[in-house]
């Protein structure tokens, strides 16, 4: 019989061996390549040059995944997201992309992403208990 662990921190090979099989079989299902491309619009500390917000995604099948999207509290109310936004949303029509997709909690922003033009294509109740988790699109 074949083992099966459980790991609570699968190694980067891990993953990587998991994508390869997954990529394989989809081209074998004649989904055509991936074009699999991750993508980050980073705000910098002005003093130090790190990371303290931005957007983070990746390109796969011909649109755009918004995976992370978050402003320092004390930058909030200054554009900064909607100056995102539309970074991603220039860089995926550069490519040639169908659209950008991402999902938020009811506790997030739903009502900032219907107000750059994203639909509400499904829901999750009670994710997390008590909340709702949303799924938004935007086509070009």
């Amino acid at each position: 019989m074949t083992e099966i662990r459980l790991t609570l921190e699968p190694s980067d090979a891990d993953s990587g061996v998991l994508t390869n099989l997954i990529r394989s079989a989809n081209t074998a299902a004649g989904a055509g390549p991936d074009h699999y491309q991750p993508v980050g619009f980073l705000i910098p500390d002005p003093q130090t040059g790190e990371t303290i917000g931005g957007l983070t995604g990746y390109a796969l099948f011909e649109w755009l995944f918004v995976q992370f999207l978050a402003v320092p509290e004390n930058l909030r109310g200054q554009g900064l997201g909607s100056q995102l936004l539309a970074r991603a949303e220039d860089w995926a029509k550069e490519r040639g992309l169908k659209g950008m997709w991402l999902d938020t909690f009811a506790f997030g922003a739903p009502e900032f992403y219907r107000a750059h033009g994203f639909i509400e294509f499904g829901t999750i109740e009670d994710h997390p208990t008590g909340s709702r988790r949303h799924f938004f699109l935007k086509r070009f």
